[in-house]
């Protein structure tokens, strides 16, 4: 996950600091120290760390920390928000046009993922009730008309297109009066892209924003390449003027320098970040959510957001009944696992969770898609009347579940204890948090050290 690294090293830093009744200005230092080194070695730019480390040590010095009852808590608070500050203080949000459409031209290097990039905002787009209209700006590239158009297909939204011999500055002119004509409010200009900046790409790109005119230029930059996504982002806003940065592979970049540099060097705010290779990983950027994530204190907004737009309610509603009266079957579960990979990758929703960042390097915590992988093929092999009720599955069932799976008995023994013990929990905590007021007896249980609530399946 991005910034993977960073995180586990600033979470030991202010671990130390938090169990200080007083903290010194050598404590501060020493701490700063750490978290130099740590962003440094997560790829951070050399004066964007300089800078950083002077200001938190100016705001951790003072005498309001150092007099406080929890310093370093106030120190954790001061450096969650000139992280917020250093990546753009708040969300930067798209353009939008008085006079529609609203143009969006995107640029950026050859393989950085402008195409897939396009894409995925014209389908972020769709989902605000926009109507956008994708353009095939890259006569270069191989394939790469072709590309954008089955991914238009796959979306549904209309990809603009001339015959061969056109070029791309009279294609984007087209495609500008055919929004207008056809009512399509945002307009997303796909452009090539080269290996380097060149004097050639970027002439073309003038005469495309020239004749667009566009709302927004936002420069698709790969995050692993780390350091030279900063120096690309400044190369590109040096010759063009950007309005936004998209950062795409940063769920691959353990590392993360690129997004923590790349505001204060150019000036650019990143706009949105590609957490995945599905069409739909496209995420708005907001500085104070990914701060919070960088400082393993989770990312619960997102994570509600991402519930509200994949999680259909009234199957939630009717999921809650079903586990209140123990009515919970496989088929169920199935439905339930669905909903969960709807929301992305276990390893992003954990991050989400407040304390699920430590929680992953634990020994007895997995997160293994393949493990899910597993689970559902057991609860396949299963018949109708098995998945409805687990109760008759004796062991000749469960040898034969486990052959038509590919897995062990053991595996499906395991799966159905853990199911069955997931059923009654449930059951117990409905009838706890009910009307009859038995809260107590639930947070007793909790207490006992949560024995048995694991996560289910592992």
């Amino acid at each position: 996950m991005a910034f993977e690294g960073l995180t586990n090293r600033l979470q030991s830093v202010f671990s130390k600091l938090r169990g200080k009744g007083k903290v010194s200005e050598d404590d501060v230092n020493e701490a700063m120290r750490e978290v130099r080194l740590a962003l440094l070695e997560a790829d951070v730019n050399f004066k964007v760390v300089k800078d950083f480390i002077a200001k938190v040590k100016e705001k951790a010095v003072g005498s309001e920390v150092m007099d406080s009852f929890t310093p370093g808590m106030v120190i954790i608070d001061i450096v969650n928000k000139e992280l917020t500050d250093l990546m753009g203080g708040s969300q930067a949000k798209l353009a939008k046009s008085n006079r529609p459409p609203t143009v969006v031209m995107m640029a950026g290097l050859q393989g950085a993922g402008k195409t897939t990039t396009s894409a995925k905002l014209a389908k972020l787009l769709l989902k605000g009730n926009h109507r956008p209209l994708l353009v095939a700006g890259d006569i270069y590239r191989p394939a790469a008309i072709k590309q954008l158009q089955v991914l238009g297909e796959q979306i549904k939204v209309p990809v603009f297109t001339l015959p061969e011999g056109n070029n791309p500055v009279e294609i984007a002119r087209q495609a500008l009066q055919h929004a207008k004509d056809n009512g399509n409010d945002y307009l997303l200009i796909d452009t090539a892209g080269r290996l380097h900046v060149d004097e050639e790409l970027m002439e073309e790109l003038r005469q495309i924003h020239e004749v667009t005119k566009p709302d927004e230029v936002l420069l698709v930059v790969d995050a692993m390449t780390g350091q030279d996504a900063v120096n690309v982002a400044e190369s590109f806003n040096q010759q063009l003027t950007l309005t936004g940065v998209v950062l795409t592979k940063l769920d691959g970049d353990t590392r993360g320098g690129a997004a923590l540099s790349v505001k204060a060097v150019t000036g650019c705010p990143i706009k949105f970040a590609a957490l995945g290779e599905k069409i739909d990983a496209l995420e708005p950027f907001h500085p104070e959510r990914m701060a919070s994530r960088i400082l393993g204190m989770g990312d619960m907004l997102s994570l509600i957001e991402k519930a509200q737009s994949n999680i259909d309610a009234d199957k939630a509603k009717e999921m809650e009944r079903k586990m209140r009266n123990a009515e919970f079957t496989f088929d169920d579960f199935l439905e339930q696992m669905d909903q969960v990979k709807k929301l992305g990758p276990l390893d992003q929703i954990m991050d989400m969770i407040p304390g699920m960042g430590k929680m992953k390097q634990m020994k007895d915590v997995k997160v293994d898609e393949k493990q899910m992988g597993r689970v559902e093929a057991i609860v396949h092999s299963m018949t109708k009347q098995e998945k409805q009720n687990p109760d008759m599955i004796n062991h000749s069932r469960r040898k034969r579940i486990a052959a038509g799976s590919g897995t062990t008995l053991t595996d499906v023994n395991r799966l159905i204890k853990q199911f069955d013990e997931m059923r009654r929990m449930m059951k117990q905590f409905s009838d706890m948090m009910g009307p009859k007021g038995k809260g107590s007896k639930m947070m007793k249980q909790l207490g006992k050290g949560g024995k048995g609530m694991r996560f289910p399946f592992r």
